[in-house]
């Protein structure tokens, strides 16, 4: 038994989305604010503490929808208009509600069968609704109005007694709305409960472009108590774990240091180890044989320390004595300890760091340090991964837990499905350790020997993340990719929908494979970046960056992944950057040919009947293939729309205005190469007699540039004479020298690029305002 998937409505950002769970390990990535910490949140409130929830869990958006309900209310109160029914009202399409989905095989029916949805289901899909809806209606009708009635009378009472020349109040007093209302005093957590209902899975529908679609239920009576509870072990661990250097705490001024100090998740090392011990190991909790060792060492220290403190104590209390008390009748003073082994783990040294010493040092010496003194990162992993033992031990009834439940006559049981949440792991740990924890923790959580490879029993642990290195340990299959969408109008607020990655390439191929093993060697950020720029050569890897620094600063102000993909590969991301639906520039050489038989490389020339060969030029976009074409090509016709905040745009070289020869004036110069582009554009940077500092330089481009440029007398013999050196040139090391002029701003961009990046800049600065009207919500 697993959980295949669950459909989240009305939880902050996901108004509707679904999410794939894997069998094992299922990873959440995305830019910030795409909703994955929504998602982890949202599990938790409802499989974990209902309690948890407040309005501003609640999409902004649906604030309408709810407070039209209040006004109704009021207005009807007003009018002493007849209360219509009150269970009618459609709580469901404004309130967080999760649709859990189970995939049950036969053999665990038994587990199920207080939730099976028809008599004659035998096994699969299994859907549970949890919803967020009213405990009784009829009494949250009444203290919301009994709640606004006493604030109108304030107003009555207050304007009625107001001096001739006083205006009237206009303040707002508590509550203006049925959502004001329920946020005050967790009203919300007084009035609402989290029910459950079994779904139909014949009703069952797919996701429409990533947006979830929920069955509506029809009369549907919620299932008695929990039906969780011998189902499902729920464990988390949230991203603020509580760790701190060894300087003095301080106190916020609201107070909540402390107050979040005592919360589960900031527990420090020893503090979990002491309630470790008590839950598995403690000697004095349902003893056994092998406890009686322990418990016997136990007594004889307690009777050495009552004998001890009775000789300590006798002077004193003879003089107690002397008072006149005891007396005959009194009874006498007697001191007795109690040796509780736990006691030992209560303090902050209970855990310490051995420093390992080296050879020749005094036998002996022991050098230690206690926990807090420990590095951030060690402190953090170490904690996780005992947390992560003691969730599977609590699972599994290690030790003393066991024999717990067989003392109180309970039944030893056991959830088949245990699902693990840990939010951002990343905090505080180095690259290597973040891969590490990633690689062990699934195995940490299955060693044991009910667990291990038994299908009987599933673990399955749900991670989000912001790190590429943690991302990167993980299969495709393992990720799903969230998504920020626009809001759909005014009044609305922007959403998430949920890419499963492992649909991105279909069945395991050479594409998946290269994609796979390029991200992981490059450990490049296409998952949390806002845009994506592709390109195919080191020397565009490294003067892309340096033209946005200089000449860009909106998009040097953007969290944008720069991939450098040979021509002959880029078109392998396609799959995967529309999946994402990740605005991409890509930045190709045109590669002009003689012919498509050999495709010989040759120098670019009008009216030769010359083609490209890139193939993201030829498959991708704009999937043209004849040079002639593709040098006229508008800007426009070079991006491809998905929708109106999606497009990818190539950028690749084309003709430019030049002046080589003074005599002959301006004329048309065709580069096929970002270097050659380069030279073109800058032609006053190349010349000899500029830039000391390149002339000293040996690089064998940068010096076959330089007297090209002094020698050749047109456009056409200057670009043949680039592409003979481009041939044998190192264009990283041309790259290399280009980086440190005098001047700063002395490189222009070539024209292709400098086009492209502008279009770039101009898609974010839209998709900031992440609004999109009416006409775009049908496409």
């Amino acid at each position: 038994m697993i959980i295949k998937f669950a459909e989240i409505q009305n939880f902050r950002k996901l108004k509707s989305i679904r999410i794939d769970f894997s069998p094992r390990t299922t990873l959440f990535v995305g830019a910030n604010n795409s909703g994955k910490t929504a998602a982890m949140v949202s599990l938790g409130h409802f499989l974990v503490d209902n309690s948890r929830f407040t309005m501003n869990d609640v999409t902004l958006s649906n604030w309408k929808h709810i407070n039209k309900i209040g006004e109704d209310w009021w207005s009807g109160h007003i009018s002493k208009s007849p209360l219509g029914d009150l269970s009618e009202i459609d709580w469901e399409s404004a309130f967080p509600v999760l649709d859990l989905w189970l995939e049950v095989d036969r053999s665990q029916v038994h587990h199920v069968s207080h939730l099976l949805p028809t008599l004659d289901w035998d096994g699969g899909a299994l859907g549970i609704r949890m919803r967020l809806e009213p405990k009784d209606p009829e009494i949250l009708y009444k203290g919301y109005i009994a709640a606004r009635s006493a604030a109108e009378e304030v107003f009555k009472k207050a304007n009625g007694e107001r001096k001739p020349d006083q205006k009237n109040y206009t303040v707002k007093l508590w509550p203006d709305s049925l959502v004001s209302f329920l946020e005050k005093d967790r009203k919300l957590g007084s009035y609402f409960s989290v029910r459950i209902y079994c779904l139909d899975p014949i009703k069952l529908q797919r996701p429409d472009k990533g947006v979830a679609r929920p069955q509506k239920l029809v009369n549907g009576k919620p299932v008695e108590g929990n039906p969780f509870a011998k189902l499902i072990r729920v464990d988390e661990i949230n991203a603020q774990r509580g760790f701190s250097d060894a300087g003095p705490r301080r106190n916020r001024v609201d107070g909540g240091a402390e107050e979040k100090a005592e919360r589960s998740e900031t527990k420090r090392l020893s503090n979990q180890l002491r309630s470790y011990y008590s839950r598995h190991l403690d000697p004095t909790d349902a003893p056994d044989a092998s406890d009686l060792d322990a418990l016997q060492a136990i007594d004889d220290a307690q009777q050495q320390f009552d004998g001890k403190l009775e000789d300590g104590f006798s002077d004193a209390l003879k003089e107690i004595e002397e008072l006149g008390y005891p007396g005959l009748s009194d009874p006498k003073l007697k001191i007795c300890t109690r040796i509780h082994p736990v006691d030992g783990l209560d303090h902050a040294s209970a855990v310490q760091y051995e420093v390992i010493q080296q050879s020749g040092q005094e036998a002996g010496l022991s050098l230690r340090l206690t926990e807090q003194y420990n590095g951030l990162g060690y402190q953090n992993l170490i904690s996780m991964v005992f947390r992560l033992m003691s969730f599977r031990d609590d699972w599994m009834r290690v030790g003393k837990a066991a024999k717990t439940i067989e003392v109180s006559n309970n039944e030893l049981h056991f959830q088949p499905i245990h699902l693990v949440l840990l939010e951002e792991p990343e905090a505080h740990l180095h690259a290597q350790v973040q891969q590490v924890f990633i690689n062990k923790a699934y195995d940490i959580l299955r060693n044991h020997k009910n667990l291990g490879e038994n299908s009987y029993f599933s673990t399955q642990m749900v991670i989000s993340t912001h790190s590429s290195h943690i991302a990167h340990e993980c299969e495709f299959s393992c990720l799903r990719y969230f998504r920020r969408r626009p809001a759909a109008g005014a009044g609305e607020v922007p959403t998430s929908t949920v890419v499963n990655l492992s649909e991105v390439f279909g069945k395991h191929g050479s594409t998946e494979r290269f994609v796979t093993r390029y991200l992981k060697a490059t450990h490049c950020d296409l998952f949390f970046a806002d845009a994506a720029i592709l390109v195919e050569g080191p020397a565009e890897r490294m003067m892309v960056p340096y033209f946005i620094r200089n000449h860009f600063k909106e998009l040097n102000q953007r969290y944008i992944t720069l991939l450098e993909v040979g021509g002959s590969h880029a078109h392998r991301f396609r799959p995967l950057i529309e999946h994402l639906g990740l605005v991409t520039l890509l930045i190709a050489d045109v590669d002009p040919a003689k012919s498509e038989e050999k495709w010989p490389v040759a120098p670019p020339k009008r009216r030769q009947n010359m083609i490209s060969r890139n193939t993201v030029i030829r498959q991708w976009v704009p999937e043209k293939n004849k040079l002639d074409d593709l040098l006229d090509l508008s800007q426009e016709e070079k991006i491809k729309v998905y929708d109106r905040f999606f497009s990818v745009c190539v950028a690749y070289q084309t003709p430019v205005k030049v002046v080589i020869d003074d005599a002959v004036g301006y004329e048309e110069a065709l580069s096929s190469t970002f270097e050659d582009a380069l030279v073109f554009e800058n032609l006053e940077f190349f010349r000899p007699k500029l830039g000391k500092r390149l002339q000293k330089t040996r690089c064998g481009l940068m010096k076959s540039f330089r007297e090209a440029v002094a020698t050749k007398r047109s456009a056409e013999t200057l670009g043949a004479a680039m592409f003979d050196a481009l041939k044998k040139g190192d264009k990283a090391a041309l790259s290399l020298d280009l980086l440190y002029p005098e001047d700063r701003h002395a490189l222009t961009a070539p024209a292709y690029i400098r086009e492209g990046l502008e279009w770039l800049q101009l898609q974010l600065r839209r998709k900031q305002l992440e609004v999109i009207g009416p006409h775009d919500v049908a496409s």
